[in-house]
């Protein structure tokens, strides 16, 4: 009802509210980025506020400002013995307080307070063991950014390195590598794909499950990622919940594409330290429907819900508990049956010749327990239970010959079920040993059970129906990894990143050893230098292993070892401006141990991950190789001055060799792409209004594809393909441009965001599929997204 109350007044008094009050706090926790300590007095400082604003940390590295104005900031953290920090574009808005952490890295100048010359490493990461190919994000740019549509994955195909061509998922495809060669971590653990609509093998989805208003700074690596990660060859996206506010009760509103929003975070009970956080969001996809926007999937309405929470309780001593969570269900029905043969519909997923029904769900909780022993010593364990299950039906139309067609008859020919259960327990210690030496020592583990099946419908030769199934497995496998990074700092300019990491999996008895090894050489206070390589090791998708012939055959793909992938990174950095960055980098991934199979075929399973189905290949062995390489290029201007603007380069080629032995272009061989997006905010009328417009422009290589074999089409009544000729062929260049509008009030306790979103504002006709219609023999292709507005509204109080 508060909430109801709040937009119906703001709305009467054209968002003008009684109250004039337009300051908030700015509050957060200040640590030891190796040990996890917290460091008591620490100065923070708003820079150029008039009068300063500033304030000391309490014993427990806490600390609050409280009256700052609304608008952006930059804040400066000082404290003897520790490198400085400078926090650039800080917003503080009049419905949320603005909670900023920061982890300082002490100093090898022993007793001194350390002076630098620039502002700060802008780009540094939660996980300082990264060397290279790394970068970090906060929440705040997933809505920023013109077509981010509040998901962590869209944005991330902005940075260099990353490319996806297909509007209708958020698949990241890093390097070439197939996207699920990615490694999901929330707050620890690993996790299933957090996706709506996600399929087994795959880590991408149409809509995310994560909720961008539940997320703090997090870390996105592409390449020779640190020994503290295992288990993935493409890349690793390390998010982290942040805590609810402890000073007072807060809450959110929102409705747009990903959904109705409802959170709610504040203290459990007012004057303690204990906190909560919870968001809810439902589908309103049908909304857009009715308006008549067409997101890709013809006459079907996705429904989708998802819940996020976090509740966290310090112990009266150095520790702290956490309980978290994620959890949504999806489902949508393709209907052919409803196929309206006097309209043309863009369908990316159904056709008129079947009935679809597709329903997924994917769950995770979990509980941690960190604690400070000393300023030099610290442990977090955490123990989590995951799940994701998706369930597939299938009806086959019969249509007449009259036109318009007729539906004859509806016929169930496929039902298939996957479901998989995972237990997680990771523990992790790090010590610092003096200013110059660090260490992070942890082990993993992850019990998995899996079950799945698929039948289709056949005649016998007395035309009488019955169930044949496809594949079926069922079975229990644990991963176990064991890691230790040491970090060493030669000089302030000089740092090096040694690791090694282990990974047993029980099925096959595959084990891996992975060294890991990363140097940095600043060269002066603007220009690095950096350098890491690393052997890194990934399991298969479950299914793959326990997959049975209908014939009832042994599990033929038990014996399966890992996919192994060496990375090589060499990256220069230059920040030749207090707000500017141009970063190059190179680098080289060679692959081998991939499945393939035994006979002579173009297959191989780094291909898959991009659809949502999983190979259905039996005796695979691991002799298939590949190879990713390129050159990529960032440039940068960092916000300020009301305005900001990115541009990433990414020139890369991507091949495989099958059991046939020869060298083809993967299905991520798109070959470049570029982004190049910017935005600027104006005040409107007064301080407490702002305008901001943002564009984002893309250009890659067009999606690789193999071409349909129409003579084989025609006479065997249903899409066959030249395999002979695998992604031998590229649709054209991709292009989308994007456009965003925002408005933003601040008034009193209140902040009230607008915005409209116009994705692919130019309606350019990208290519996604060629298709073979069964009932006309004709081969039509069928595009991406056209005009797509997508309208927000959000208020914070």
């Amino acid at each position: 009802m508060r909430f109801l109350s709040l937009v119906i007044l703001s709305l009467l008094s054209g968002t003008s509210l009684l109250s004039a009050q337009t300051k908030q706090t700015i509050r957060g926790v200040v640590t030891d980025i190796d040990s996890k300590a917290p460091i008591p007095g620490v100065v923070i400082m708003i820079v150029d506020s008039n009068p300063a604003l500033g304030t000391t940390t309490d014993a427990n590295g806490q600390y609050s400002i409280a009256g700052v104005p609304t608008g952006r900031y930059t804040l400066k953290v000082t404290s003897v013995g520790y490198e400085e920090i400078m926090s650039t574009n800080a917003l503080v808005v009049a419905g949320k307080q603005l909670e900023l952490n920061f982890e300082m890295k002490e100093s090898l100048i022993a007793l001194k307070e350390v002076v630098v010359t620039t502002d700060g490493d802008k780009t540094e990461l939660n996980n300082d063991l990264t060397t290279v190919s790394g970068r970090t994000f906060n929440t705040e740019e997933t809505s920023r950014f013109a077509g981010g549509r509040n998901d962590v994955s869209r944005m991330a195909q902005n940075f260099a390195g990353v490319s996806n061509v297909n509007d209708a998922r958020n698949d990241i495809v890093i390097r070439g590598n197939s996207p699920a060669g990615l490694l999901w971590r929330l707050n620890g653990i690993d996790i299933p794909s957090p996706n709506h609509f996600s399929s087994f093998g795959s880590t991408g989805g149409p809509v995310s499950m994560l909720n961008n208003n539940t997320l703090t700074k997090s870390d996105f690596i592409t390449a020779a990622f640190p020994a503290t990660y295992g288990n993935a060859v493409g890349g690793v996206f390390d998010l982290q919940m942040r805590n609810g506010n402890n000073l007072k009760r807060e809450y959110l509103g929102q409705i747009g594409f990903n959904g109705l929003e409802f959170g709610a975070e504040g203290p459990i009970k007012k004057g303690k330290e204990a906190t909560f956080m919870v968001n809810y969001r439902y589908s309103t996809l049908g909304i857009f429907k009715a308006m008549g926007l067409n997101f890709g999937t013809g006459t079907a309405i996705p429904n989708y819900q998802d819940l996020s929470f976090k509740i966290n309780v310090p112990t009266e001593k150095a520790g702290k508990f956490s309980i978290f969570g994620i959890g949504g269900m999806s489902d949508i029905s393709f209907k052919g049956s409803e196929t309206d043969f006097s309209k043309s519909t863009s369908n990316l997923y159904g056709d008129e010749n079947s009935d679809l029904y597709n329903k997924t769900k994917m769950g995770v909780i979990g509980v941690s327990h960190s604690y400070v022993f000393s300023p030099k010593t610290s442990y977090k364990l955490t123990l989590a239970s995951s799940g994701a299950q998706t369930i597939i039906n299938i009806d086959s139309l019969n249509w007449s010959n009259a036109s318009p067609p007729k539906l004859i008859s509806i016929t169930n020919y496929f039902n298939q079920s996957f479901t998989q259960l995972q237990q997680s327990a990771h523990l992790v210690v790090n010590h610092k040993f003096s200013a110059a030496d660090m260490f992070v020592a942890g082990v993993m583990v992850n019990a998995y059970n899996a079950s799945f099946g698929d039948s289709i419908i056949r005649q016998t030769p007395a035309h009488i129906n019955y169930w044949r199934s496809i594949s079926k497995g069922k079975g229990n496998s644990a991963l176990l990894q064991e890691y230790f990074n040491w970090q060493h700092r030669f000089s302030e300019n000089l740092t090096m990143n040694l690791g090694v990491h282990a990974q047993h999996f029980s099925l096959g008895k595959a084990s891996a050893l992975e060294p890991r090894a990363g140097l940095k050489y600043q060269l002066n206070a603007k220009q690095s230098l950096s350098i890491g390589a690393g052997i890194h090791n990934q399991i298969q998708a479950l299914p793959v292993y326990y997959i049975k012939t209908y014939e009832g055959l042994n599990n033929s793909n038990q014996d399966l070892g890992f996919t192994r992938s060496k990375h090589v990174a060499i990256a220069y950095d230059y920040n030749f401006s207090r707000d500017y960055r141009l970063k190059l980098e190179s680098y080289y991934q060679s692959i081998d141990r991939a499945p393939i199979e035994q006979t002579s075929s173009p297959f191989s399973m780094l291909n898959a991950g991009s659809d949502f189905a999983i190979p259905d290949k039996f005796n695979l062995v691991n002799k298939g190789v590949g190879r990713n390489y390129g050159m990529e290029l960032t440039l940068e201007k960092f916000y300020s001055q009301q305005y900001y603007f990115l541009l990433t380069s990414s020139l890369f080629k991507s091949e495989y060799k099958g059991s046939d032995n020869l060298w083809r272009s993967t299905a991520f061989d798109g070959g470049y792409i570029v982004n190049l997006l910017g935005g600027k905010e104006w005040k409107v009328g007064s301080k407490d209004r702002t305008l901001g417009f943002s564009l984002k422009l893309t250009t890659a290589g067009g999606r690789r594809y193999t071409p349909i074999d129409y003579a084989a089409s025609v006479s065997l009544g249903q899409i066959t393909y030249k395999t002979s000729e695998a992604f031998s062929q590229q649709y054209p260049a991709y292009f989308r441009a994007d456009v965003r509008l925002t408005y933003r009030v601040n008034k009193g306790r209140m902040t009230m965001e607008w915005a409209l979103d116009v994705q692919n504002v130019t309606n350019h006709q990208n290519i996604f599929m060629q298709n073979f219609d069964v009932r006309t023999g004709n081969v039509m292709n069928q595009y991406q997204l056209g005009i797509f507005p997508v309208p927000q509204f959000r208020i914070l109080f």
